[in-house]
């Protein structure tokens, strides 16, 4: 790789670690290539995506930001997988390092905060967006029938009321 395709890649990777909601940093030694393109496949479908790094250039690009303090987690064969929002990366990331003994997520960085592997860990078992979207919804839509209900509460008990005095009346 010469000079200018370093800087490339590192134009690229400042681009990451300042765009993404969460950028996960996990070591991938001993892995297969089947296993990679497994991770790869799962990450896809949570809208995420891993690459593999070159580390010097990755602490290039973490000099002067707010993750400069994760350059030393750029040791050996280390990936990082991220994504535009926050939960999509580290949720696959911690699930598929607990199913594989050669993946170890090392830490990460949430917006502009510096996590390590507990806080990805805590990270990943928040709701994702799709998921809170579907909860507020879920929330409105009861208050909104609520509110129907006791709207309708007076009418109901008045009209009950009244079909009770016609059957008085009638007998």
């Amino acid at each position: 790789m010469d000079r200018k395709e370093k800087q490339e890649q590192v134009k690229v990777l400042e681009g990451i670690f300042a765009d993404s909601g969460s950028v996960v940093m996990a070591e991938y030694s001993g892995m297969t290539v089947a296993e990679l393109t497994d991770l790869r496949a799962k990450l896809r479908e949570e809208n995420a995506t891993i690459r593999v790094v070159k580390n010097r250039l990755a602490k290039i690009a973490l000099k002067g930001t707010p993750g400069e303090g994760l350059a030393d987690l750029f040791k050996g064969p280390v990936a990082i997988a991220y994504s535009e929002d926050m939960i999509g990366a580290a949720k696959v990331t911690v699930k598929f390092a607990k199913d594989n003994d050669n993946f170890n997520v090392l830490g990460g960085i949430a917006g502009d905060d510096i996590v390590d592997v507990a806080g990805v860990v805590t990270l990943s078992s928040m709701p994702s967006r799709e998921e809170l979207i579907g909860m507020a919804a879920a929330r409105l839509l009861g208050q909104a029938s609520e509110i129907g209900s006791r709207l309708n509460a007076p009418g109901s008990a008045l009209a009950g009321a009244i079909s009770v005095i016609e059957e008085r009346a009638a007998a």
